[in-house]
């Protein structure tokens, strides 16, 4: 069957040189035809991820074509405004990508606002918002390898949609044939009959408004002298957070001059995430050259921040996305409360792979933490609820320990534009104290205890992968384990149980051991990969790493 559709593609006429000369080079190729053509890339709630290239199992113009007749399918059934709002990352063909989208949609009669320049994912969010929207896409694989492109969508609340509108956009998609069955006109057309609209000045401006409304002391960062070296990861981060960090005073900010503009090949990181070193270690290199007080860097997309800071003995060091969500709400809470800005009730959120630090932080400042499933829309959604209840203001922080962070509730998604000025500005008030995000680290740890939080993961190529991921899921919930490295298993949490937990169902089991340390076992929902977390307490880092380590040896023996 995928032969047929092998030459039924070969066939067609194919306005992509690229795709035509790849279909043409793997002819006979029974192996490279099977992997293109025997699965269709599944869109999900995190939409559509896969490599760029020829197939029902690439990202290409005609899959992305389909998705969107999907997506338009569903928007014509939700009345309101019938307007969709586009932007795209620095991924190659991302911005043919997202002309195609808006050929399709405005064929469907639905309007589309998009972007004149490649924005990041809050931008997009917040255009969702602002515009009334029905629905948001964002053409981005995150922080993938360069080969990789990919198709979020997002509802009306400008949350990435919901389970149960991905299933029906699904439906449609399934229904949809891949090269004739979306309607489609060019996106000139679509431009000369007024249904493609760029997104206007205001809205750019209001979303910079809203950003820098977020300052906790606004002015100290004009005053620190704050200097900053910062990479883009040739990503969208470069025109907004410079935007931003100029706007609040912060100007003596180093570009990393190979990362610094849009390149979808990412030369200088193979990896453009901002969670690895490899990521980080060209702007390291310039944060010790010129002696800054921090390094910066966004993922393409720019809705996840990573930092290094600098330590009193003028080396450098990561800071981990657990360690930075614990900075940023223990600084916004003691921010906020000595400002008299402080909501009634406030609530915090963050997911429930992220570090049980964060309770103790936000209970000693009386804040309500919630906990949510991974993903961001999750924390969205606890926005939604508040937002139901007129009562958005008392969000003031959510967090995820992959480098995720949002304050406010002009988006619904993680913003590394907002996160890059609010650290930027916490570095810049420890300055002026005297301090420094080190010190106070180092003060959080000594006051409620030297946790470690890590992430190990285990990869599943190829077409069998998912179902060997699915049969060591299956195994660990019929054969539980009773203990790992001698610590006894006293509690499992098993999130495919919402009777259980109270949250809606997930593929994720939390083992809490008699030691209170944590392991969580979590199939990723875009990689073919099995994530594991540990949480482990010590008297100092050495021993809660050497806790770490014995864990994480205890459980190699599932996962092969």
């Amino acid at each position: 069957m995928y032969q047929d559709e092998y030459e039924r593609w070969l066939q067609a006429s194919l306005e992509d040189v690229d795709l035509k000369t790849e279909l043409q080079s793997i002819k006979g190729d029974e192996e490279a035809i099977k992997d293109r053509f025997a699965v269709a890339l599944k869109f999900g709630t995190a939409g559509l991820r896969g490599t760029l290239g020829a197939g029902t199992n690439r990202m290409n113009i005609w899959v992305v074509r389909q998705a969107t007749q999907g997506v338009a399918d569903w928007v014509k059934t939700q009345g309101g405004t019938q307007t969709v709002a586009i932007s795209y990352d620095s991924r190659l063909k991302g911005w043919n990508f997202a002309r195609e989208a808006a050929g399709v949609l405005a064929a469907n009669g639905i309007h589309v606002r998009i972007y004149d320049e490649l924005m990041p994912v809050p931008a997009l969010s917040f255009a969702t918002r602002y515009y009334h929207c029905n629905a948001g896409i964002m053409v981005t694989a995150s922080h993938n390898p360069a080969q990789y492109n990919g198709y979020k969508a997002y509802g009306p609340d400008g949350c990435q949609m919901t389970d149960d509108a991905a299933a029906v956009v699904y439906e449609s998609i399934q229904k949809t044939d891949v090269l004739t069955g979306a309607k489609y006109m060019s996106f000139a057309e679509g431009v000369e009959q007024g249904l493609i609209r760029f997104v206007g000045e205001d809205c750019k401006k209001g979303l910079y408004e809203a950003i820098e409304s977020r300052q906790i002391r606004p002015g100290v960062a004009a005053k620190s002298g704050l200097k900053l070296v910062y990479s883009p990861l040739n990503g969208t981060g470069l025109v907004p957070v410079t935007h931003v960090l100029n706007d609040i005073g912060i100007t003596d900010i180093t570009i990393v001059p190979e990362q610094e503009y849009p390149n979808g090949y990412f030369t200088t990181c193979s990896y453009p995430n901002p969670e690895i070193f490899e990521a980080l270690e060209k702007g390291l290199a310039l944060a010790k050259e010129t002696g800054a007080d921090l390094m910066l860097a966004t993922d393409p997309d720019a809705d996840r921040v990573g930092i290094a800071m600098k330590c009193p003995d003028g080396s450098y060091e990561l800071v981990s996305g657990n360690e930075m969500g614990v900075l940023l709400l223990d600084y916004i809470c003691q921010g906020r409360i000595a400002q008299g800005t402080m909501p009634k009730n406030p609530v915090a959120v963050k997911s429930i792979v992220s570090t049980p630090l964060a309770n103790a932080v936000a209970a000693h400042y009386g804040v309500e933490l919630r906990e949510t499933l991974t993903g961001f829309k999750w924390i969205g959604d606890q926005i939604a609820q508040l937002e139901a209840k007129g009562e958005e203001e008392r969000f003031i922080f959510g967090f995820e320990e992959s480098y995720g962070y949002l304050s406010g509730s002009y988006v619904r998604d993680k913003d590394a534009v907002v996160g890059s000025m609010l650290i930027c500005e916490m570095a810049a008030y420890y300055r002026s104290i005297g301090s420094s995000i080190k010190e106070r680290l180092e003060e959080i740890y000594k006051e409620y205890g030297r946790y470690l939080n890590k992430v190990d993961s285990f990869e599943f190529p190829g077409l069998s992968g998912m179902d060997k991921m699915a049969g060591i899921m299956e195994t660990l919930r019929k054969n539980p384990p009773a203990e790992f490295a001698g610590k006894k298993v006293v509690k499992v949490m098993d999130y495919e149980k919402p009777e259980e937990t109270g949250l809606p169902k997930a593929n994720v089991l939390i083992y809490t051991l008699d030691s209170k340390e944590t392991v969580v076992v979590r199939p990723s929902g875009t990689e073919p990969k099995i994530k594991t977390y540990f949480t482990t307490l010590g008297k100092d880092l050495a021993e809660a790493q050497a806790e770490k380590d014995k864990l994480a040896e205890a459980l190699k023996p599932l996962f092969v």
